[in-house]
């Protein structure tokens, strides 16, 4: 008799469990939120910045490198185009702050590249959030390493000699417009990011962009001492619109003009680059 007992009891406990018991048990507690656009960019901007953490040699291109390439252009060519370096100082530091920011921009299309060749991105595909999201955040984490480089550089050049006679809020603001044209410009390089096979070919491509950029500006030299031909590019150039942005706003001035440029680049690039960037994404 007892054993008749216990296999019915097993019996019991091993019997098939209907679906409609099963769904009612799925469902039995309310389904959480669905993320927000904004709560998941955000979310993934964190990422990036805990990826600092674990990696703090990451900081290196907005600590040292802004720190050098302040010392080597004044010392170096302060005295040779200004006749002294305190007087280029003044010149200088505003667009060295835009080629620096500008610069470190591409290592936003690395992280993204190095992310695809490990996988990483698959599992965000198939997760129920906004589809941009990643590269927001990637965008969003990167904008805190452009403010600590912008931190860095203006703090070298008050300590050189630097006066920006614009105070707190022209600095404020030459700050924020170059984090916002940063911001538009990093998507070319989350194109590449996606596009390209490695980071090495990411770096590569970058550099053949950006150095022509820079340098082909008006950061280092008024440009009315250039050749009329290189003039017409320099003039025409975003850098330098954000460049002559930035000094004169750091200078007291308010050069309604070139902030114009700036933002409207600001604007082409982000629809541009953004669009195209999605598109790879979703296809990739």
């Amino acid at each position: 008799m007892s054993t008749a007992t216990t296999t019915d009891t097993r019996d019991e406990h091993l019997a098939p469990v209907s679906t409609d018991s099963l769904a009612a048990l799925l469902v039995a507690k309310e389904r959480p939120p669905r993320p927000t656009a904004w709560s998941a960019s955000v979310t993934f901007g964190w990422r990036a910045m805990l990826k600092i953490k674990h990696v703090p040699e990451q900081l290196f291109d907005v600590t040292a490198f802004p720190i050098m390439m302040v010392l080597m252009y004044t010392y170096l060519f302060g005295g040779a185009l200004a006749g002294s370096t305190s007087e280029y100082l003044q010149f200088l530091l505003p667009g060295i702050l835009v080629m620096s920011v500008t610069m470190i921009t591409m290592y936003t299309g690395v992280a993204v590249n190095t992310d695809i060749e490990k996988g990483v991105f698959d599992r965000f595909r198939t997760l129920p959030i906004w589809r941009p999201s990643p590269m927001v955040g990637y965008l969003l984490g990167d904008l805190m390493r452009y403010a600590l480089a912008s931190g860095v550089m203006l703090a070298i050049g008050m300590l050189l000699g630097f006066r920006p006679h614009g105070g707190v809020v022209g600095v404020l603001a030459g700050v924020a417009l170059l984090l916002v044209f940063s911001f538009a410009f990093s998507w070319i390089w989350t194109m590449f990011g996606l596009l390209l096979r490695s980071e090495k070919s990411v770096m590569g491509v970058s550099m053949m962009v950006l150095f022509p950029l820079t340098f082909g500006s008006n950061i280092f030299v008024d440009p009315k001492t250039m050749p009329g031909w290189l003039q017409t590019f320099v003039n025409n150039s975003p850098i330098t619109h954000l460049s002559s942005a930035v000094r004169d706003l750091m200078a007291g001035d308010w050069p309604a003009a070139d902030i114009a440029w700036s933002l409207g680049w600001s604007g082409v690039l982000l629809v541009v680059f953004g669009t195209l960037t999605m598109r790879l994404y979703n296809r990739k």
